[in-house]
């Protein structure tokens, strides 16, 4: 059995699931990656290749042909050479009697007094053992081949991150790698499927996602509920109830209120929410919403439609918004409107102060009138940029006070037969279409990087229509909720 010091990064990432492992191993089809992995992984290459001009006399044995590198990284490192780029580190151990072979490639070896220093280059903004136990485990496993072929540990082992920051990382011994490989063994050979709950989140950026998704589907696991996160299926499972059906007749409120489900931190009850994930759980069984309440909706003639695209802190030196989106609907339309960061050092505050001068032109036509929105990111980030840049007119202030979001309006109206309310999978339901193929929050990120990429003026301009679609659309679908769920708020008032 063979492995790499990265193969921790298929348990953990997206997040921590053991079936993906036990499917790459079994060669289970695996969906390629999408435009926002690409750009992940080029820029990722980019950042690493620049901290090549920190270290001139490199020893670049990546360019070595894989049967020689093993060798030459150990010559390399008789020689005392200061700076090893991509060196090959490799040993045989047995795990549960199997013979297996490890190999791994840091990114850099660094000489000191004390012997090497191992360093990898991340785009992570926060690693940690705790926040990124893949990063930890690949540096546990270069540490230990290091100590296996040099016959001590390293001097250090680190990681740069994002900012060009340091941080360093304790070298747990060999016993952690050991356990570390023997669960992956462990699940590469086990003799069937393992089991790990569906979640939309968990699930959505895997490669793997259809196929699990379409085996909860047809097995009805109880995952797929809203609000049954994964220590509680987890916990369920343990006591026999594996289908939303079994898990509907098993559970009044109360009893499930009273159920423990499992934690890192030990038990805890289910409490408060039992009455909420059991509607979500009928919902779900018999395909139906439920009407809970009259849907709590602003009223007036006119409202705005509001969207942000933006980027991570791992794509900028920010985390950048680089589009704000609006439009009025409703007695008296207006047109689709796009406040876009500029492409250069002051690009982030020109947005910002475009989309003020939009919002106050908005105010100064229309007066005060709802800005309709899903979810708390538009809340969020306005708040953020108001610190950032100030708000001396206090437009942003205004536009703050009249939000409104449609998904809490939703959540607390209406139990519907869906596994998430995201507003992709709810514009769905009530049968929004789309023009674009392609679309979603991480495609617009690599289609923007795309642009900011280029120097072909007319390419960008082509690029940035296709982002301009996706957010129009957004707006669309936002409108066409917001008036599906005015009828539900008239069927109400009529009942």
């Amino acid at each position: 059995m063979k492995f790499t010091a990265t193969d921790p990064y298929l348990l953990h990432r997206p997040q921590t699931c053991e079936r993906r492992v036990y499917l790459h191993q079994a060669g289970q089809p695996a969906a390629p990656p999408g435009p926002y992995e690409q750009v992940l992984l080029r820029l990722g290459e980019r950042y690493e290749a620049a901290q090549l001009a920190n270290f001139p006399g490199f020893l670049n044995l990546a360019a070595v042909p894989a049967p020689n590198r093993a060798r030459e990284t150990l010559q390399a490192v008789q020689a005392g050479h200061p700076v090893l780029y991509h060196p090959w580190l490799g040993g045989e151990v047995s795990l549960e009697g199997m013979a297996c072979e490890i190999h791994g490639e840091p990114d850099f070896m660094l000489a000191t007094p004390a012997g090497y220093a191992i360093r990898d280059v991340k785009l992570s903004r926060r690693p940690s053992a705790e926040c990124t136990p893949e990063i930890d485990l690949q540096l546990q496993i270069y540490g230990w081949l290091y100590e296996r072929n040099f016959g001590h540990p390293p001097a250090r082992l680190e990681i740069l991150d994002g900012t060009g920051e340091i941080h360093p990382f304790d070298y747990a011994g060999e016993a952690r790698v050991l356990d570390a490989l023997t669960d992956l063994l462990r699940i590469r050979t086990a003799t069937e499927e393992p089991y790990s709950p569906v979640g939309w989140s968990k699930c959505r950026p895997c490669a793997f996602r259809d196929h699990c998704w379409s085996r909860a589907e047809h097995g009805r696991d109880v995952a797929r509920v809203l609000g049954v996160d994964q220590d509680l299926a987890k916990s369920l499972r343990s006591a026999g109830i594996q289908t939303v059906e079994q898990f509907l007749g098993r559970f009044t409120p109360e009893t499930l209120a009273d159920f423990r489900k499992r934690t890192k931190a030990g038990t805890r009850r289910v409490g408060r929410d039992a009455a909420g994930i059991l509607r979500m759980a009928r919902a779900l069984a018999s395909g139906r919403e439920e009407l809970l309440r009259a849907p709590e909706l602003p009223s007036g003639p006119n409202f705005v439609m509001f969207d942000l695209e933006g980027l991570p802190p791992q794509f900028d030196e920010l985390q950048k918004i680089y589009l704000w989106g609006l439009q009025v609907r409703g007695e008296r339309p207006g047109p689709y409107e796009a406040a876009v960061a500029g492409f250069g050092p002051d690009g982030d505050r020109q947005g910002w102060e475009d989309f003020l001068s939009r919002a106050a032109a908005t105010f100064a036509a229309y007066g005060d009138l709802p800005f309709l929105h899903w979810a708390n990111y538009e809340k969020t980030h306005l708040k953020m940029y108001i610190r950032r840049y100030g708000d001396p007119q206090d437009v942003a202030q205004r536009v703050l006070d009249n939000l409104c979001d449609l998904l809490e309006v939703t959540q607390r109206a209406l139990a519907l037969p869906l596994p998430s309310y995201g507003l992709k999978v709810v514009e769905r339901y009530i049968g929004f279409e789309r023009s674009q193929e392609n679309f979603g929050g991480e495609w617009s990120m690599a289609k923007y990087i795309e642009a900011v990429e280029t120097e072909d003026e007319s390419a960008r301009a082509r690029v940035m229509d296709e982002i301009f679609t996706y957010n129009q659309e957004d707006l669309d679908a936002t409108w066409a909720v917001f008036e599906w769920l005015r009828t539900k708020s008239r069927a109400a008032a009529m009942s």
